[in-house]
């Protein structure tokens, strides 16, 4: 297990950017100029998807999938330049932000340069020769980690941007499909390179974090269960239910990601307004809360934008949509409140949850999390309806400031008001 995460991490908010749709230039030059934006909201990192040139072979669309990628070593004529990638992770680095790049290990282009250049015995084959296509992703080919120096070519390529061009980290796509040793290889490789750097894996399993291999995994369990309970597919004891038992599936140490969106739910599942609808909301504040979980922001979600944004082609956000609104507002002061209270810190650090028993178990959460003198109160109706809710705080009940507002606010020992559908309240005391 990966224990000395890198500082900047637990308590951290990642921000997911798709070059291609974040700005109507579609370029990494573009993209820089969004970064004063973000970091006057407050987040820590960015994680570009690819920015590596994309195989023709097979293309889907007309401008292919990122994840198809032709040369691990470039960057995609339609992004810019090396010089621009570089002058991108400065200016980010300018602002106190890290860069985490997306790794896609498991496969290359049906056209990958690596095709042409390497034995033939670095790809899995078909009884005719031909690459085998994995998933069904009919523009890729399939990598054989049966071969060891496909692990060292794809440490040398992860190199390449960690030392010559400053990356912080990686996010590693499809990380189950690749076997557990080449990661924790990877990892003892790449930390000797540069020793704070935060590896991401989009993936759940346990074995993720054993002997050091990952700093942090995804959160699709839980996730999906946040779109049930908006559906009211399932009721809020659902999601009770599962993070009382996923205490102990992971190392404590272990950081989750969660989120309302990403690339993946954007474009094939819609966006979090018409898969969550009035519980879009209340679902992000939650996301900065739970135990043991960074938050994600994806592209669009910082100005509100409810689009589903084309895979394959460009379809960027319009500048003139690109304005600081309520949305904005909502995610900074998300971000200053996590930012504020080390109680919600992940990796081990933050507080434990303690639950705080209540009239309306169904549709309410109401719990504590605690560390050093810091403590966060929440009081969450996850749920459609309108509550009355009742419940006694005990030795919580105090002086408090609302964690989001900033304003002065009074916890008794004994609450009862009533809450609107998909209405919450998180106060604080003891910030940093």
């Amino acid at each position: 297990m990966q224990t000395n995460h890198p500082e900047w991490s637990c308590g951290a908010v990642l921000y997911e950017m798709n070059v291609r749709q974040l700005t109507p230039e579609g370029t990494l030059r573009a993209a820089a100029q969004r970064l004063p934006f973000l970091s006057r909201m407050g987040f820590d990192a960015v994680w570009l998807m690819p920015v590596y040139p994309i195989g023709e072979a097979n293309r889907k669309g007309t401008l292919g999938s990122y994840y198809s990628i032709r040369d691990y070593c470039a960057v995609n004529p339609e992004f810019g330049t090396m010089a621009d990638f570089d002058d991108f992770v400065a200016e980010a680095h300018r602002l106190g932000m890290r860069v985490l790049v997306d790794w896609v290990a498991n496969h290359t282009s049906r056209d990958a340069r690596w095709l042409a250049e390497r034995p033939a015995d670095w790809y899995e084959r078909d009884e005719a020769g031909e690459p085998l296509v994995p998933c069904g992703w009919t523009d890729t080919a399939k990598l054989d980690y049966g071969n060891r120096a496909v692990w060292q070519g794809q440490i040398d390529a992860m190199r390449f941007w960690v030392e010559r061009h400053a990356v912080d980290g990686f996010r590693c796509d499809m990380a189950m499909l690749v076997p557990p040793a080449f990661w924790r290889e990877a990892a003892r490789q790449l930390r000797g390179a540069k020793s704070d750097l935060f590896l991401l894996a989009e993936a759940e399993e346990r074995w993720l974090f054993d002997e050091g291999a990952f700093d942090a995994c995804y959160g699709w369990e839980l996730f999906h269960l946040l779109n049930d309970v908006a559906q009211q597919k399932v009721r809020i004891t659902a999601v009770r239910d599962w993070l009382r038992a996923d205490r102990g599936r992971y190392p404590r140490e272990a950081i989750r990601l969660l989120f309302t969106s990403n690339h993946d739910e954007n474009s094939w599942s819609g966006t979090e307004f018409a898969r969550m609808g009035a519980a879009a909301e209340i679902m992000a504040a939650f996301t900065f809360v739970a135990e043991g979980f960074m938050p994600l922001v994806y592209t669009g979600q910082e100005v509100g934008y409810d689009h589903v944004f084309g895979f394959f082609d460009r379809d960027p956000i319009p500048g003139e949509a690109y304005r600081e609104n309520a949305a904005t507002e909502r995610y900074r002061r998300l971000i200053r409140m996590r930012h504020a209270n080390p109680a919600l810190d992940a990796g081990g650090r933050g507080g434990t949850t303690i639950e705080i028993r209540n009239n309306a178990e169904d549709c309410l959460m109401t719990f504590v999390r605690e560390r050093d003198g810091n403590r966060v109160v929440a009081a969450m109706n996850l749920s459609p309806y309108a509550i009355h809710a009742d419940f006694r705080t005990g030795i919580y009940a105090g002086a408090y400031v609302d964690a989001l507002s900033g304003e002065a606010a009074e916890l008794p020992e004994h609450v009862e008001c009533d809450m609107a559908p998909w209405s919450y309240r998180l106060l604080s005391r003891g910030e940093r």
